[in-house]
């Protein structure tokens, strides 16, 4: 039976806005956890340390800036870094410091987009990381009102940078739910999500939508910037990475659960979305998935 994660308590009171701490130090101590607040963590001069986020496992480069969505498990670890003095800038705020009515006004909407993202991990660019760096240096020193605006104003700016990286897979949080502008979308998503594990099909999508298989074929790729099949593919990896993390299931019984039913596909769908194996995906994330309960 799989262990809880690490659960960690933010000190922050109902009447801060946000925290920002700032530190040197020469290893990745902090075991794999999650917390309700939005985490923005600039790290420099690790280069070769590994992230996590969800079901995303990658080994970082000198610069890194990764906004972490509420209840979404992440940790960063030192793997290959060699680096004795490694920087890192952590913001948290309060999931509910911008609420969903103000979220909802037009100037927010690039924030709210964003906010969105987050719930998946979001990595920024080398040339966005670079703009915004000496501004996070800056707001260690801020402090009151002015501080919470440069926040707004930092989440803005990177709310409209370019080249940013979403990095779980769509069902590996299944918290919260995205928000794609149309009921049509909403409904075909619900049915993905409720029937990963059977035959789904672009057909029984398009009925559920009520319209032609092609309109909703090209329907489907406006409004969400992937093919349908993608999507479905996404969902299944999403699941599946769960149920390697969570489960003693072995990685045939992992597969035909999620959907899969050629388990040579699986290996090769799962390699091509996240670079690995479904087996070295679990080995690498138990290795650093440090359990404990709080």
């Amino acid at each position: 039976m799989a262990a809880e994660l690490l659960r960690e308590i933010i000190p922050l009171t109902k009447n801060d806005c946000f925290t920002i701490f700032s530190r040197t130090k020469d290893k990745f101590d902090f075991p794999l956890h999650y917390h309700e607040e939005f985490e923005l963590n600039f790290i420099q001069n690790a280069r070769n340390a590994q992230r996590i986020i969800g079901d995303h496992i990658e080994a970082i480069d000198d610069l890194e800036l990764v906004l972490v969505g509420p209840n979404l498990q992440h940790g960063w670890f030192n793997h290959k870094c060699k680096s004795k003095e490694i920087k890192e800038i952590t913001i948290q705020f309060h999931r509910d410091l911008f609420d969903e009515k103000f979220l909802n006004r037009n100037q927010m909407h690039f924030i709210k987009n964003l906010l969105e993202r987050s719930l998946r991990g979001v990595l920024f660019s080398k040339e966005t990381i670079t703009a915004i760096e000496p501004r996070l240096f800056a707001l260690l020193k801020k402090q009151g009102f002015d501080s919470v605006l440069e926040l707004m104003s930092l989440l803005h700016d990177l709310s409209a940078s370019r080249n940013m990286r979403i990095l779980s897979d769509g069902a590996f949080s299944s918290l919260e739910a995205f928000s794609y502008g149309s009921r049509r979308i909403e409904k075909v998503m619900e049915y993905i999500n409720l029937n990963f594990s059977k035959n789904i099909t672009l057909s029984e999508a398009a009925r559920i939508a009520s319209m032609t298989d092609i309109s909703f074929s090209r329907f489907f790729k406006a409004r969400t910037g992937r093919t349908f099949i993608d999507t479905v593919n996404e969902i299944r990896l999403g699941q599946a990475s769960r149920m390697l993390i969570d489960t003693t299931h072995n990685i045939t019984e992992v597969g035909y659960k999620c959907g899969f039913n050629n388990i040579s596909n699986f290996n090769r769908i799962f390699r091509k979305k996240k670079g690995c194996t479904p087996k070295e995906f679990r080995d690498a994330y138990n290795a650093y998935g440090t359990r404990s309960f709080i």
